[in-house]
């Protein structure tokens, strides 16, 4: 089985790759790839491609990357198939700080930097995984847990819209696209600070992957293999909060993808190794949405879908799918 990764992973490269390349020239404006390549290779000029398209779609590669290996690290940590950043309510949690922070500091002509919508966001993410935390303390079963975040999601995500609704200030337009979840209106630095805090995380999962396979046999298991069960469990939450937390600092809630990808690169791979499956996961999240952001900006160009109803549209499908076979091999509980 093991031989068939590399060819796995050479599918996923290949279709991140083509869907870069396809994302890059797509849009209301058709660029031919040679008239990529030719902007490519001349100075940054601030063009479409080099102002707009280019900060977007990577933005969606690395972002997309970072939502899916925050949804395994949960799915590992509630050892729940369908725990994720969006149903459990921690991009909500997210998204309410960032929209308090940006309309009390927007109104008052306070700029606002891209690490202290970071910060903001992983505030709001830590909240809402507290309660979430003592609700699986009471209410361990798996559906309680998904009910509740998704209570959670409501309520954070209604408070949000009232803050949006009420905003006056002409700076705090935007929030309303970016409440929705888009990728558009990225900048390099943006990007370069994305894949700074989006890279970290990816390496420290990595450095957990011996912990987290022996955590997946059970914490007796991973007790008896000297995992200090305590301080793992931290460390996943920690991550988990820190990734989905730079997504939607920068793009706002985006549905679904969390728990879709993980579910198709598992089943790709045949196997849940996290060694294998979080850089998977990564290339794989990657590739959904850059999918989702070239139907988002294509299906009706000019006009800007929101990426969330892409991503809810591909990938709600196959959490129904994963809610239905878990019905039917456990006796109906999720």
């Amino acid at each position: 089985m093991r031989r068939s990764y590399p060819l796995c992973f050479a599918l996923l490269l290949a279709a991140l790759g083509g869907l870069l390349v396809w994302s890059v020239g797509a849009g209301s404006v058709y660029l031919s790839p040679g008239e990529i390549l030719s902007a490519l290779l001349s100075p940054p000029d601030g063009g479409i491609l080099w102002g707009i398209r280019l900060p977007r779609v990577l933005a969606a590669a690395i972002l997309g990357g970072a939502l899916s290996v925050s949804g395994f690290l949960l799915q590992t940590f509630f050892a729940n198939p369908i725990a994720g950043p969006f149903v459990l309510g921690i991009s909500s949690g997210a998204k309410l700080i960032v929209s308090l922070c940006m309309v009390a500091l927007l109104s008052r002509g306070v700029v606002i930097s891209s690490m202290a919508l970071i910060l903001a966001a992983f505030a709001g993410s830590m909240l809402s995984m507290g309660f979430i935390l003592l609700l699986s303390r009471r209410a361990p079963q798996a559906g309680m847990l998904v009910v509740g975040g998704v209570m959670i999601g409501y309520i954070c995500s209604a408070i949000t819209d009232f803050v949006v609704t009420f905003a006056d200030d002409a700076n705090i337009v935007n929030l309303h696209n970016w409440s929705l979840g888009s990728f558009s209106g990225v900048s390099w630095d943006n990007v370069a600070l994305m894949a700074l805090v989006v890279g970290a995380g990816l390496l420290l999962s990595l450095l957990l992957a011996k912990p987290m396979g022996a955590y997946q046999l059970g914490e007796g298991y991973a007790r008896s293999m000297g995992v200090n069960i305590r301080r793992f469990r931290v460390e996943l939450i920690l991550l988990s909060s820190m990734l989905s937390a730079c997504v939607t600092a920068f793009a706002g809630p985006i549905s679904f993808v969390g728990i879709a990808v993980p579910h198709l690169v598992k089943s790709l791979f045949r196997t849940a190794q996290p060694l294998v499956i979080l850089p998977a996961c990564f290339l794989g999240g990657g590739a959904f949405c850059l999918l989702c952001d070239l139907i988002a900006r294509t299906a009706f160009a000019p006009r800007d879908m929101s990426i969330s109803s892409v991503t809810a549209l591909l990938g709600a499908p196959i959490v129904l799918y994963l809610m239905a076979s878990r019905r039917g091999g456990r006796g109906g509980s999720l």
